[in-house]
């Protein structure tokens, strides 16, 4: 069953979000961050709904949500900044409201990737950024997350329009428990292999249980 939900930020806006229990008992959380606001990013996008209808099928309950300005979330785009403060309002969010202590994970994809392995939060079991473009935040911005030893799973399209996904494997070769995974076949928009995606996915959650 799908929740709707008012989720508050810190500077005083209210996000649309959507919450969707796990199928049988929750083995995880997770907060799913969509892709860039001002390019049709919306938490019904493609890989985002994929996510959100198939992990609840393996015992993962589920939030997602729009940035501030999209569709009816309040504000206006925030540069990449004021959307970090929304993944910590629906963090929040899905910690108040789910039924299950459980471990709790960040996925993004494309910008949401950047915003997810971004936000550095104790709460947080382990970040997985999906076709991340590596351009919408720094790499100081990504120190702490990269440093961490929590693991970080990076789901990567072979033939990604925007970000080669060797490029991000060097650029990525550093960083503390990080697993790689590049879907064959795939670009930046994984059109007929979200399946593969979401079994990514559900790998990534036993990481964190």
């Amino acid at each position: 069953m799908t929740h709707t939900l008012s989720i508050p930020t810190t500077d005083d806006l209210l996000l649309e979000g959507e919450r969707r229990a796990a199928e049988g008992p929750t083995r995880a959380a997770v907060v799913l961050c969509h892709p860039h606001p001002q390019y049709g990013g919306t938490m019904r996008s493609l890989v985002i709904s994929a996510l959100f209808d198939s992990l609840p099928t393996v015992g993962v309950e589920c939030l997602r949500f729009n940035y501030r300005g999209v569709e009816g979330s309040t504000g206006t785009y925030g540069e990449g900044v004021g959307e970090r403060l929304d993944v910590v309002a629906a963090l929040d969010a899905l910690v108040d409201t789910s039924a299950a202590s459980v471990p709790i994970g960040l996925i993004g994809w494309s910008f949401g990737a950047d915003m997810a392995l971004a936000t550095h939060d104790p709460r947080v079991s382990g970040w997985m950024g999906i076709a991340l473009p590596m351009r919408f935040v720094t790499d100081a911005d990504r120190a702490a997350v990269a440093a961490d030893p929590r693991p970080k799973r990076l789901t990567l399209a072979q033939h990604d329009e925007f970000r080669d996904a060797e490029w991000v494997v060097e650029a990525t070769q550093e960083w503390t428990n990080t697993r790689v995974d590049i879907v064959l076949g795939a670009s930046h928009f994984f059109v007929g292999r979200t399946d593969r995606v979401s079994e990514l996915a559900a790998d990534f959650v036993t990481e964190l249980e």
